[in-house]
């Protein structure tokens, strides 16, 4: 019996040596492959392959600094918890990048050379209590002689692995994009004509959008009528292209299947296009301009664009008038948008609240084969497309004939793949100046047919909400000063951004959120709101009607009475009165229980989340002692 005993110990303990040396090299064998698995709902710990694609770019070792002050006691625990989500996100860059990205953790507490290192890095301290202290929140991504600074907010927790993956892109990149600007607008400001000067009036100054353009890129015109697309620039921006020649659209062709980048803002009437408006005619700010598209181009792509039609959506109609003459009314083709219309999923405009876009029109058809589509903006199920004229000119007609399609109808998309070109045959012939013979030798055919790489081309249906009256606040820029009255500038900009970074950026998505509701907990609350509501809103009506009936009977008075109320008016108030009483405390009541109620479910769910697995393990631990000690007895 005791050699048994020792048998049995001298087992044990050896199977604790085994067990151990089994998870010491199990460790090792994952530390050296690396693998994770991520079980997280929205792959929370897992980079998207865009993110990845990027990685596999970095040829130089990279240092990213993660400033956060840990050891500040008051930092508030939702911000610990992002700075958790960042450093793990960190490890996955460095992990994905085979060791060519070092991270490195910086705590600048006050007066401290770390806290000099942040202020150096461009990393803003935010104040603190009434000392003047600071704390830090941020990160910088540099590869001599290049950096970028990343300030991390909690409203960009869905963008943390964009903005890492931007910043990264920039740094590795050695070039400053290259951005033209194709359009018949005065974007770029015109000049002061003497002639003008004489009366009275002044030159224009360029779009505060091409202003901002100027400070991050090498900007340069391209001429309308141009034949070919300069070799540097990297992104086009076409601007309301009305009348676009077929020669220019090749160019912008061949532009795009070498590998360039499109943005293109159409228009089905732009409001502020007023080169075709007479001076001298008071209806001339109310009549539509014509529209512009890319006729050519987008037929190639499975893309329509009616210019006849403007989009009117009444989720997005909001009451203003558009002159001093003008009374408030409803205009429907002014889209207020609201995150109804907006891709919420899509990193590019996940952060996007409002926007307004002018008589915009839509685009309709199905993306042609090795294309992918995605709509950025779109309209409410409540919107149609209505003749531009009659929406400009007789807003309520629109309003009253007003037929809702039922379907959302895309403002602004992006395609993205490898293009075709639309002009199989080559170059577009071009007519003979007058008295000039045609050449009946055609020039050989060296054009691009096909693009070799996947490239990019976003299309809004929108040129008007470029312009500053649309954009800007117009009392601040009468100041000088530019504040965004919406999310029109940042939607350009973004998309400008996208584009002139790396295209890998189009594959890195919006990431989810550690700090996740109880959904399950708010689906229970509703049912219980939506259960009391219907008793609360029944008590609700008796008590509005008992107090109608005690106005009633307090006003009567028949002819010759002396008192206000007879006796048997005042037994009828009094029952009233009572009624009321009672009602009021029913409802007192019933908002108590439900509340009662919501709390109930909410301490439940807590209690299963927080102590539920914690007893199942020691359950289980106790179960699984108990069967080894019956087994040893059976021994």
């Amino acid at each position: 019996m005791k050699q048994k005993k020792i048998e049995t110990l001298l087992y044990s303990a050896i199977g604790v040596v085994v067990m151990f040396l089994v998870i010491v090299a199990v460790n090792l064998i994952s530390q050296s492959i690396k693998a994770r698995l991520d079980l997280t709902e929205g792959g929370l710990y897992t980079l998207s392959p865009g993110t990845k694609a990027i990685l596999k770019k970095v040829d130089s070792p990279v240092e990213i600094r993660f400033y956060f002050s840990q050891s500040e006691a008051r930092i508030p625990s939702q911000l610990r918890t992002y700075a958790s989500e960042v450093e793990d996100l960190l490890e996955e860059f460095r992990q994905a990048s085979g060791g060519k990205i070092r991270v490195r953790k910086i705590d600048p507490k006050p007066d401290s050379d770390a806290e000099e290192a942040a202020q150096i890095d461009g990393i803003e301290g935010q104040p603190m209590g009434p000392m003047g202290d600071r704390f830090y929140f941020g990160l910088t991504i540099s590869l001599d002689p290049e950096k970028a600074v990343v300030p991390l907010q909690l409203e960009r927790e869905r963008l943390l692995e964009y903005d890492i993956a931007h910043a990264l892109g920039q740094v590795i990149s050695t070039n400053k994009p290259v951005l033209g600007i194709m359009t018949p607008l005065p974007m770029f400001g015109q000049p002061m004509n003497p002639m003008m000067m004489r009366m009275g009036q002044q030159g224009q100054r360029p779009w505060v959008f091409i202003q901002e353009l100027k400070r991050d890129y090498n900007v340069k015109p391209v001429p309308m009528e141009v034949d070919k697309i300069d070799a540097d620039i990297q992104v086009l921006v076409v601007a309301h292209p009305k009348n676009i020649s077929d020669k220019a659209q090749f160019a912008i062709d061949q532009f795009l299947l070498r590998g360039g980048k499109l943005l293109a803002f159409l228009d089905a009437t732009s409001f502020f296009d007023r080169e075709q408006q007479q001076p001298n005619n008071p209806l001339a700010g109310m009549m539509p301009s014509a529209g512009s598209s890319l006729p050519k181009l987008l037929p190639t792509w499975g893309v329509g664009f009616d210019m006849s039609k403007v989009v009117a959506d009444l989720s997005f109609t909001k009451t203003l008038a558009l002159s001093q003459r003008e009374q408030p009314q409803p205009h429907p083709t002014f889209l207020f948008i609201t995150p109804d219309g907006i891709n919420k999923e899509d990193a590019l405009t996940s952060q996007l609240d409002n926007l307004l876009l002018i008589e915009a029109g839509a685009f309709t058809g199905a993306p042609a084969n090795g294309l992918e589509q995605s709509v950025l903006l779109h309209t409410t199920k409540k919107s149609e497309l209505v003749e531009g004229m009659t929406a400009r000119m007789q807003p309520q007609k629109t309003m009253n004939d007003f037929k809702a399609s039922g379907t959302e109808h895309p403002l602004a998309i992006r395609l993205k793949g490898k293009f075709k070109t639309s002009f199989p045959a080559g170059r577009p012939a071009e007519p003979p100046a007058e008295g000039e013979k045609k050449d009946e030798k055609k020039p050989a055919d060296d054009s691009l047919k096909e693009s070799k790489t996947e490239t990019v081309v976003m299309l809004v249906g929108d040129v008007d909400f470029l312009n500053d009256s649309a954009a800007f606040d117009p009392q601040m820029l009468q100041m000088g000063i530019a504040n965004p009255a919406n999310g029109n500038f940042a939607f350009a900009i973004s998309m400008i951004e996208q584009l002139s970074g790396d295209l890998n950026l189009v594959g890195t998505r919006s990431r989810g959120t550690l700090r996740r509701p109880f959904t399950v907990v708010q689906k229970m609350q509703a049912e219980a709101q939506e259960e009391f509501q219907g008793i609360i809103q029944k008590l609700s009506a008796e008590r509005e009607t008992t107090q109608a009936k005690l106005r009633e009977l307090q006003g009567k008075k028949e002819p010759g009475q002396r008192q206000i109320i007879s006796p048997e008016q005042e037994v009828e108030i009094k029952k009233h009165e009572k009624r009321e009483r009672e009602i009021s405390r029913e409802i007192r009541e019933t908002n108590k229980r439900l509340r009662e109620r919501t709390e109930s479910l909410e301490n439940k769910t807590k209690l299963v989340n927080i102590a539920g697995v914690p007893l199942l393990v020691a359950f289980t631990g106790l179960a699984l002692a108990l069967l080894r000690k019956q087994r040893t007895k059976a021994q």
